[in-house]
């Protein structure tokens, strides 16, 4: 049977979430099973927004996996492993979308006191169920019920990103060096012994001139594939609300550390509610030329993940402590943004095909992150797309 004191624990968060008095239900505990507490618990909450009903399969399924993993201590390691796969693609373990529901209140509060004490090797082995954990003990308020796992973010260190950055234009020279060499050995062992040195001169000089203005065009466009043309900046999604005439948009009021917030429509009404939108931090490119969407207007541009087929999409995450209005940045990439970026030039259709999440989740541009001053930006979708 499991444990009462994690059955006390998995009770009271779960009356706190719901905001009901937990010693109505800690008089029987002993004598409980988990799926009956859940259940009345369930029952006999008033709060409008709970996000499931006790006849729901997939809370069904996160309380049996609550109850098999308290209750079979020898396969506690594999029953993470097999949650951590669960949350390769979700934030959140129900719904398919950022709200932390009852079912994840219940998981949390079973694993909590075993995921505390894993060891490093453990922990690494499980970076989704860690991400989850983190997510729901900021996103939930548990108040003192529980110690707060401490989990490891990723560090971002910009001199390790100039070091191999110098390493990589170096290796680029050293190339270049390598190819001229090899083509003037063959030439002087073909020419001829008298050949007259102001005619070599003469050709070394030809050969400069020609690769000027290559070496201009590279550079110009290397200008038009930069980051730094994009204006993205942390937003806080204030409301949101469905697109009056077509069904696949959302629109949301976005504040972006301006005086006034911007409107933005996103084509996201098929991945998430308004309600999961709501007092959500996003990263949105804000220097997009304003236009409309069926008649509604649109300032900017919400940037989301998507897995390859295209079936799981979600906004990136800020990380907690960003502040709207902040500017994302990318090391090595420090060019002023573009005040509003001209479609015809189509900077953001040469941009976006080298924007992806990582496989740890995080966002990236050619491999570096969406850094921010608590952090980078993230996705619970690994090796997808951001456009």
């Amino acid at each position: 049977m499991a444990s009462v004191n994690v059955k006390q624990n998995i009770v009271s968060a779960l009356c706190k979430h719901l905001s009901l008095d937990p010693s109505t239900y800690s008089s029987n505990l002993e004598n409980s099973d988990l799926k009956s507490l859940c259940t009345s618990i369930l029952s006999s909450s008033q709060n409008g927004n709970a996000p499931l009903s006790t006849n729901n399969d997939e809370l069904v399924k996160w309380v049996a996996f609550a109850e098999r993993f308290l209750e079979n201590s020898e396969s506690q390691l594999k029953n993470l492993e097999e949650l951590n796969e669960e949350l390769v693609t979700k934030s959140v373990v129900t719904g398919g979308g950022f709200t932390p529901s009852a079912a994840d209140v219940i998981v949390f509060a079973a694993v909590h006191s075993y995921v505390i004490g894993l060891s490093s090797s453990d922990r690494s082995k499980l970076p989704h169920l860690f991400r989850w954990a983190d997510y729901i003990q900021n996103k939930v308020e548990f108040g003192q019920l529980f110690e707060k796992i401490v989990v490891e973010k990723v560090a971002f260190d910009p001199q390790a990103f100039k070091a191999v950055k110098k390493v990589e234009d170096s290796n680029g020279k050293k190339t270049v060096q390598e190819t001229k060499e090899t083509t003037s050995s063959g030439t002087n062992s073909k020419a001829k012994k008298n050949t007259d040195a102001k005619k070599v001169e003469g050709a070394s000089q030809a050969t400069a001139d020609k690769k000027k203005p290559t070496e201009k065009e590279a550079d110009k466009k290397d200008e038009e594939l930069s980051v730094s043309l994009l204006k993205i900046q942390i937003g806080h999604i204030r409301k949101a609300w469905k697109h009056p005439s077509a069904d696949s948009l959302l629109v949301e009021e976005i504040d972006v550390g301006e005086a006034k917030c911007r409107q933005v429509v996103s084509g996201l009404a098929k991945y998430c509610t308004p309600e999961e939108l709501t007092n959500r931090l996003v990263v949105l490119i804000t220097n997009v030329k304003p236009g409309k969407l069926r008649d509604v207007a649109s300032e900017g541009l919400v940037l989301c993940a998507s897995n390859q087929d295209h079936t799981v999409v979600e906004p990136l995450i800020a990380p907690e402590g960003a502040k709207p209005g902040e500017l994302v940045a990318f090391s090595g990439h420090d060019g002023k943004p573009e005040d509003v970026l001209n479609p015809k030039k189509k900077q953001l259709d040469k941009i976006t095909p080298h924007l992806f999440t990582d496989d740890k989740g995080i966002a990236t541009f050619k491999g570096i992150p969406f850094m921010t001053s608590s952090g980078p930006c993230t996705s619970s979708i690994v090796n997808g797309s951001i456009k």
